[in-house]
């Protein structure tokens, strides 16, 4: 007798019911590390970037446009127009024989041989397909800004890839470098190819730093380390004047970097004109941490780090309150540190000075691109495995912001001229990267850069917020006119968060050049301007607008600023203060340095 089949179903699921009680189940935690490892290795995979992000963008992007029958009318107008205008000067430059130069908005085509045929009509193209692009991707009803900043960086990364200039037979600069050598500079690229590749498959990470190295030409001020603990070494300088600034400063450096972008050549080293200027000067140099740091948090780096240090200072120089100097984000440390001792009542802090940092990150630059949700979790992913983010990720997103010139056209410089150009001072010290712990830059991307708690008095120290608008000390605050890491409006944004006199000055030149310029530059240029806290509001367009332009360096108004900050001059205090722990321990620069 056949089986009925609402019995054959119910014998099925009871099947199927033992069959899944007997599946092992996964608890949470370790669902969360195989997620996280997948993630960490489709992370490095793709350079630290998210595809899932940048597929979204371009689905939130495609989505948008397909809606817009009208906007898609006008861009097919667009792109015929372009064609027909690219036809019409192809015609013309080879019926006159003109060489007029590729489009005004092109930076990558200067050389002369670009204007010859059939360079110059290679290089428009290329400029009209950016432009189009542009117009593609701009101003689309819907789109979620980060997809538009994110679809526009994919699209300009592409046609930087596909540029003429990138390709031997389109580039009429690398043609004629090989003609004119008989093909010696190929010989030469192959060579510094083969060099490139080896050291990435032995995986060499030592920095090409030329002819410079820590301790013999960079960082050499004299002075020596006076405290060292698992995170950081304090640096005393020696005096090179017979009295000194009775207030000494105490220089909080990035910890991206090594300390010594502030310590380059003696010509350029900020340590140095400061010390000669009469300041004593301590400096923090930072452990380049490892995967047993990857717990460091930035409470660590708060206490452990900048109060350690102002510990340090306060045991050398008793009774004396404390120019402080923060750079990038140790600009932003000293920034809750300094709102921290004020919140606790210490008024040890006598001035803060701020080099190209931010403490508002509404407006934190190009780099915003790279910081969606999903960026988040693949860069925590990588991090959580590691214990840290390597210099290299970084680096990286850095230079695809500006890929063409800080990718595409050295790799033709080196492989198809076949130049091997030698570092500058900046460059070596740029190529001796540092690594982030895990738990420090997590929260530093979660909290500060996207929440932005610092600006909303919502960043927790000990369980209760600072609020910058605590400080009473002095601001003497640096923002540079190029700066792609730190944009000097964003910096200009403490103007709206500080309740304490501002000296705010905006130099020509980038984040690290533009800093590290030296006392004397005949090609930069600054504006400077002070602001008590009840003067009115001057939006940053109208603070250029309206200051006077000087010509030069912008140290010694920096100088004359921390004079104006001193109560006397003094003899030179002691170097450390062995009677309180403080035992001169090694030379500078240290230890922590060579990490």
């Amino acid at each position: 007798m056949t089986e009925k089949p609402d019995r054959t179903i119910s014998k099925v699921i009871d099947e199927l019911d033992n069959l899944i009680t007997e599946i092992p189940r996964l608890n949470d935690k370790t669902v969360d590390k195989i997620d996280t490892r997948l993630r960490a290795i489709i992370g490095k995979a793709s350079q630290g970037l998210s595809p899932i992000q940048m597929i979204l963008a371009y689905t939130d992007w495609l989505a948008h446009l397909s809606i817009a029958p009208a906007r898609r009318l006008k861009l097919m107008q667009s792109f015929s127009e372009k064609v027909l205008q690219l036809s019409t000067y192809t015609a013309r430059t080879i019926a006159e024989k003109t060489e007029e130069p590729p489009l005004p908005t092109s930076s990558f085509f200067k050389h002369a041989l670009w204007k010859k045929l059939p360079f110059n009509v290679l290089a428009r193209g290329h400029g009209m397909a950016l432009e189009w692009l542009r117009e593609a991707d701009a101003d689309v009803p819907g789109m979620d800004p980060l997809s538009v900043e994110l679809v526009n960086f994919m699209n300009e990364q592409v046609l930087d890839i596909a540029s003429p200039s990138n390709f031997l037979a389109t580039n009429p600069e690398a043609l004629k470098v090989t003609w004119d050598n008989k093909g010696k500079n190929l010989l030469e690229g192959i060579g510094n190819a083969q060099r490139d590749i080896q050291k990435k498959l032995l995986k060499d990470n030592r920095p090409e730093m030329g002819d410079y190295k820590v301790g013999e030409n960079l960082g050499i001020t004299p002075g020596q380390v006076i405290f060292q603990n698992h995170l950081i070494e304090v640096i005393q300088y020696s005096p090179a004047t017979e009295t000194v600034a009775k207030e000494p400063l105490l220089i909080v450096p990035a910890w991206i970097m090594k300390y010594y972008i502030l310590d380059l050549l003696p010509e350029n080293s900020m340590v140095n004109y400061l010390v000669g200027q009469g300041k004593t000067v301590f400096m923090i140099s930072w452990k380049n941490p490892g995967k047993e740091d990857r717990e460091l948090d930035l409470d660590d780096y708060l206490k452990s780090g900048f109060l350690a240090a102002m510990d340090a200072v306060k045991a050398v120089v008793p009774d004396t309150k404390i120019n402080t100097m923060g750079y990038c984000i140790g600009g932003t440390l000293l920034s809750i540190g300094a709102a921290y001792l004020a919140r606790e009542g210490d008024d040890s802090i006598n001035s803060v000075t701020l080099l190209a940092a931010q403490a508002d990150f509404t407006e934190a630059g190009e780099i915003t691109r790279f910081i969606g949700a999903s960026q988040l979790a693949f860069l925590d992913s990588m991090m959580w495995t590691d214990g840290y983010l390597e210099a290299a990720n970084m680096s990286g997103a850095f230079k695809a912001l500006r890929s063409q010139d800080m990718i595409w056209n050295p790799a033709v410089e080196r492989y198809y001229m076949g130049r091997e150009s030698k570092p500058i001072p900046l460059m070596a010290w740029n190529a001796d990267g540092t690594r982030m712990p895990a738990a420090m830059h997590s929260r530093y991307l979660h909290e500060l850069f996207v929440e932005n708690r610092l600006a909303e008095c919502k960043f927790l120290v000990d369980g209760r917020p600072v609020a910058i608008q605590d400080i009473r000390a002095p601001f003497f605050i640096v923002g540079t006119t190029a700066d792609h890491v730190a944009p000097w409006k964003s910096v200009y944004k403490l103007h709206r968060i500080a309740r304490s006199d501002i000296t705010f000055l905006l130099t020509s030149g980038g984040h690290n050049a533009g800093i590290a310029c030296g006392p004397e530059h005949p090609r930069r240029s600054y504006q400077v301007a002070f602001q008590e806290p009840m003067d009115l509001y001057i939006d940053p367009d109208r603070w250029t607008a309206s200051q006077k332009a000087h010509t030069g360096s912008w140290w010694p108004v920096l100088d004359l600023w921390l004079d104006q900050q001193c109560s006397e001059t003094v003899e030179p205090p002691p170097m450390g203060a062995p009677e309180s722990g403080y035992e001169v321990l090694w030379p500078a620069p240290g230890k922590y340095v060579f990490g």
